[in-house]
């Protein structure tokens, strides 16, 4: 039997052909049927291509499963910052793209397994629960992975606050604000996170860190930390913080109190800032009250440094003290009238105890500060009791810084004597005399206007006699001495330049005495 391409046969047997249809290469297609075709496509939207199981189409199905893996592999796990939008998009278009395949193919073909398309199209719809709740699940994994970073970034602050406060405040400012910055994003980008509701708990803290230094009773270091933490507060708007919101402002206010009355008590000129500061921020205070009576014990002892060893050194304590008492202002008016006073009596003092600072240099032989001291004081308390005495001791310390001899003895107010000395004028300057000993004193003679400086030459010639030219009508003043040294100084009027000349008399009972000035050129002047 030999068939051919048509299906028939030939029986050579019987001589009789036979006709057979050709054999059909796959099913003949099924009704055309809407419903089925979107039961499909519904089943496919879920992700799993369920819809090509029920048609027979594995490889696509096996598609939709890895196309499902990579997108399940992207997300998870699950990060604050979702799935990748192109990720999310390119899935988006695979499940229409399917489900549109889907419908398609589902049009004509008989399911497999459900049989009649509503139930298919029932399941379908059941199963989109499957993507819509893992939606829902992803996206509370998410909040929970974002509530975690919040967390573990509320951990770093705290971590930082912890470091910083192993560190000098200077250093570690830096590490505060940082932290306090975390804390503010979280409460103002985050505020109902589990991080944002723990940042008030964290922030006594925060405070107790940052003014460790007033607890352990470093006032002076403690003074910027808490000034600091004055204004986190701004830092944290609508955080409610509660009593630490003041917490700073007694501790600042004690810290600039005592930081300040350590200093004052030391001699450091940094305390009138910080009383400054305190009596304008806490005008009220406790420790603003306690200002005036420390700045009052502060000019009473230095003033009992007046008649101590350094006399000069509380002088100029003292008109510090009143300058930068003057310079504070109170913020009650009461305690800024006391101030004021303490203020006068500081300066007054210290006019009062230049005298004494005179005296202690003349002592000590620092003869041009006594002079110009004692000079200056003159001059400005010409009423004062001592203001005699203090001219005196001028001019003896001039005169001691020639003759060192001359300032031995602190001059007295004596005057006079029974010894005359008579003084002439033998140059064409006026000459100003000074003298000191048992007596001191001053006195100008006028330039005599026929005399003329001598050669230096001529001085040291042992027949060198001035003041004795019987033509001359030389200036001349008589004053009485007492017995005793007296030393003399005199010096050319309107020449700083000159050399004062100087002569030591011994005088005794008896003589009479006389004492010629006398002018060389270019070398000064002699007596």
């Amino acid at each position: 039997m030999s068939g051919d391409q048509y299906g028939r046969y030939n029986d050579t047997d019987h001589n009789t052909f036979y006709y057979v249809p050709p054999m059909p290469s796959a099913p003949p297609p099924a009704p055309a049927d809407g419903a089925r075709a979107v039961a499909v496509a519904v089943l496919n939207l879920s992700g799993l291509g369920l819809g090509y199981a029920l048609v027979r189409r594995w490889a696509l199905m096996a598609l939709c499963w890895i196309a499902t893996a990579v997108l399940l592999f992207v997300a998870l796990p699950a990060d604050p910052d979702g799935v990748p939008g192109i990720a999310l998009v390119l899935y988006v278009l695979f499940l229409v793209a399917v489900a549109a395949d889907g419908a398609r193919v589902g049009l004509r073909t008989q399911l497999s397994g459900l049989r009649r398309a509503p139930l298919a199209l029932g399941l379908g719809l059941l199963l989109l629960v499957v993507p819509a709740g893992g939606v829902v699940l992803y996206d509370s994994a998410r909040d929970e992975a974002t509530e975690q970073m919040l967390l573990d970034r509320l951990d770093e602050a705290d971590q930082l606050v912890q470091a910083a406060g192993d560190k000098p405040f200077d250093s570690a400012q830096a590490d505060y604000r940082k932290a306090l910055g975390v804390y503010a994003d979280l409460r103002s980008d985050h505020p109902g996170s589990r991080a944002a509701e723990r940042v008030p708990a964290r922030m006594k803290t925060y405070y107790t860190t940052v003014g460790a230094a007033y607890a352990q009773g470093d006032y002076c270091e403690a003074v910027e930390p808490l000034k600091y933490l004055r204004t986190v507060p701004k830092s944290l708007p609508g955080t409610d913080l509660g009593a630490l919101k003041t917490w700073p402002d007694d501790r600042l206010a004690t810290s600039l109190y005592e930081c300040a009355s350590t200093a004052l008590t030391a001699g450091e000129a940094n305390w009138a800032s910080q009383y400054g500061e305190l009596l304008t921020t806490f005008p009220e205070s406790e420790q603003a009250a306690k200002v005036e009576p420390a700045v009052a014990a502060a000019v009473v002892r230095t003033e009992k440094d007046l008649h101590g060893a350094e006399p000069c050194s509380a002088v100029q304590r003292l008109r510090t003290l009143g300058s930068q008492i003057d310079g504070l202002e109170a913020g009650q008016a009461d305690i800024g009238a006391a101030l004021d006073k303490d203020s006068r009596r500081a300066t007054g003092s210290a006019d009062t105890g230049t005298y004494t600072c005179g005296v202690d240099q003349y002592r000590d032989g620092d003869f041009e500060s006594a002079q110009t001291t004692m000079t200056e004081y003159a001059s400005a308390h010409k009423t004062a009791k001592n203001a005699g005495l203090a001219k005196k001791i001028a001019i003896a310390a001039e005169i001691a810084q020639t003759v060192p001899a001359a300032g031995k003895k602190l001059p007295t107010t004596r005057t006079g004597g029974s010894i005359s000395v008579t003084v002439q004028n033998d140059s064409p300057d006026a000459v100003t005399v000074l003298f000191t000993g048992p007596v001191t004193g001053s006195f100008t003679l006028k330039a005599c206007g026929s005399c003329k400086a001598y050669s230096f030459g001529s001085t040291i010639n042992p027949s060198f006699e001035p003041c004795n030219d019987s033509g001359k009508n030389y200036p001349q003043r008589t004053i009485s001495l007492p017995v005793g040294t007296t030393y003399f100084l005199h010096k050319p009027n309107g020449d700083s330049s000159a050399t004062p000349a100087s002569d030591t008399a011994k005088l005794e009972s008896g003589y009479i005495y006389t004492e010629c000035a006398y002018t060389t050129q270019s070398l000064g002047t002699g007596l």
